[in-house]
């Protein structure tokens, strides 16, 4: 009943900024100003990721630097004074790195960033070996998807089978990525269903309803769409 859904592979970047273990503090800042990224994966042997290095794991020799020698007591962890005095990146890494399958859908990787908090995921095979790299931004393109390609599909995908007509005649709209169903239903209880499954459709921002049953009459349910009137057994 669903379309595919979008996967990684679809909005990742494969040109991905990537450094050894032994990049020392100094090459690490670089990159990511050359880069403008805010995390690293590190690679070793022929490509498989080891861990990443992010600005946060760069950060605490800063906080060391500009302190006096009381502040050891008071870094949040004992990781943090660990990365205060480390030079590499295999010292400064976070190991193991969380990582994600080309495969995967784009909201399997929504939620392994959001749980984390992380910015951006290293997209590797199945042997670990780095393949490209995807970021918040690029899972927010879906959202860039053409209004009549995300009516298009709620038409196929949803009110064909929940409203199929003569028994219901449902309008799909959609703009700036809010779809909207106008036109009659024989039954709203399926309103609440349809309004999960089209929130499901990627790209669609939220979803609106104009819908009414038809007008009962005595032995007979009166359907009328845009004008036309017709007449059907109950």
């Amino acid at each position: 009943m669903h379309g595919t859904p979008h996967i990684v592979s679809d909005v990742m970047t494969h040109t991905v900024a990537a450094i050894g273990r032994g990049a020392n503090f100094k090459e690490i800042v670089r990159m990511m100003q050359e880069w403008r990224v805010s995390a690293l994966p590190v690679l070793e042997g022929e490509g498989r990721v080891v861990g990443v290095v992010s600005e946060a794991d760069l950060l605490p020799k800063e906080e060391f630097r500009d302190s006096d020698p009381d502040r050891y007591t008071q870094l949040r962890r004992l990781s943090d004074l660990a990365k205060a005095g480390a030079v590499t990146a295999g010292d400064l890494m976070t190991s193991p790195p969380l990582t994600v399958h080309a495969n995967a859908t784009l909201a399997q990787a929504a939620r392994i960033m959001a749980r984390a908090r992380v910015k951006r995921l290293p997209v590797v095979d199945d042997l670990g070996m780095l393949e490209g790299i995807v970021s918040r931004t690029d899972l927010l393109k879906v959202f860039l998807r053409e209004d009549e390609d995300i009516a298009e599909e709620v038409r196929r995908e949803v009110v064909a089978y929940l409203f199929p007509s003569p028994v219901s005649a449902v309008r799909v709209e959609a703009r700036d990525g809010v779809v909207e169903l106008i036109g009659r239903i024989r039954d709203t209880s399926l309103v609440p269903v349809a309004a999960r499954l089209i929130r499901a459709v990627e790209g669609v921002v939220d979803v609106e309803f104009d819908l009414d049953e038809p007008v009962r009459t005595s032995g007979a349910t009166a359907v009328t769409t845009e004008g036309d009137a017709s007449v059907l057994p109950a």
